[in-house]
């Protein structure tokens, strides 16, 4: 028996629809409005919603092609409850290719928001009262900063029982127990009791198309974890290993000079092994960066060119090491700091 409509901005969804809608934003000083699309998919029975985001913030694209290929899938015919898909949030960033909008806020940080305030609050109540609100369910896709790039990766709480259950059918290779900061859109999420993912894949302003595969694979994958689409062929896919991490450590570049890396994302370090080098222009002084941890590389700057205290690898902390940890007879006085990235 199906239920009743959705409403979302005034507007009603019938089971068995799907439905664009338009969400008004901001009007620009040329009179140009700006607004927020949304895809509404509604199943013809009842079942979880769930709302899929992208672009966040507006440089971070990875996530925009993810849900435009979910958004295509034929098996979406059979959704049961509700799918929210909302590719570019941050619609100011995304056609600047910014991560930040015209007022330099950081969106990831002013939810709630507020219908009074800044640009960035305006954008992230609008969000709240229409997306999340009208959800039991989330999963924000992410990209790595500008030269910077992710392996694929979830970040939750995993002290959720519910939340933990679904990162697991998620299935990339390291799950990250990420600590909730004040004013992200996962604070407002658990505020409202939603359980919600964040994914990370790839770098800002470029697609990745692994990370992009794979975030597609773990949406479909938590679909029918939480019952919204049927059960697929998943038993017979080779997962990854999973491994998940409490915590995780930036290693910092200790001098200025060209960086070059030895080690790939997804690899497994441990304590003392080089990562790579920092050397100046002229190779007279050459600096191995070694690693601080046992762990697995999540995160790594693509640029060669370093200043001293640029952020120059980010480190999962698991116990899983290789048998032979790199060694180099090179000096090292790499710098640490722990702490979660710019999520």
């Amino acid at each position: 028996m199906q239920g009743p409509s959705f409403i979302i901005n005034k507007t009603a969804v019938a089971p068995g629809t799907r439905l664009t809608i338009d969400l008004h934003v901001a009007r620009l000083y040329t009179h140009s409005e700006i607004t927020m699309p949304v895809h509404v998919v509604h199943g013809k029975l009842p079942g979880p919603r769930l709302f899929i985001s992208a672009a966040i913030h507006g440089d971070e694209i990875n996530g925009v092609e993810i849900i435009r290929r979910i958004l295509k899938l034929p098996v979406l015919k059979q959704l049961r409850g509700v799918l929210l898909a909302v590719p570019v949030v941050n619609v100011h960033g995304f056609i600047h290719h910014s991560r930040y909008l015209p007022d330099r806020r950081d969106l990831n940080r002013s939810f709630p928001g507020s219908a009074e305030g800044s640009l960035t609050a305006r954008l992230a109540h609008l969000f709240t009262e229409e997306i999340v609100k009208n959800a039991t369910h989330g999963i924000d896709l992410h990209t790595g900063a500008l030269h910077r790039t992710n392996l694929p990766q979830v970040r939750a709480d995993f002290d959720d029982k519910e939340t933990a259950r679904l990162a697991r059918h998620f299935h990339v290779p390291v799950l990250l127990n990420s600590a909730i900061r004040d004013g992200s859109l996962r604070a407002v999420a658990a505020q409202q009791g939603i359980p919600m993912l964040l994914y990370e894949g790839g770098e800002a302003l470029r697609f990745d198309e692994p990370a992009i595969a794979a975030g597609v694979r773990g949406i479909v994958d938590v679909m029918r974890a939480l019952a919204m689409l049927p059960p697929g062929k998943t038993q017979r896919r080779k997962f990854p290993e999973q491994m998940l991490a409490r915590s995780s450590t930036w290693v910092r570049s200790p001098d200025s000079g060209i960086f070059r890396t030895t080690r790939p994302l997804g690899f497994a370090v441990r304590k003392g092994d080089a990562l790579g080098v920092v050397a100046d222009p002229f190779g007279e002084r050459e600096v191995v960066i070694v690693s601080p941890v046992n762990g697995i590389v999540i995160g790594r700057m693509n640029l060669p060119l370093a200043n001293a205290g640029d952020a120059l690898f980010h480190i999962a902390r698991v116990e899983r090491s290789p048998d032979k940890p790199a060694r180099s007879d090179l000096p090292s006085n790499a710098t640490v700091d722990e702490e979660d990235d710019m999520l």
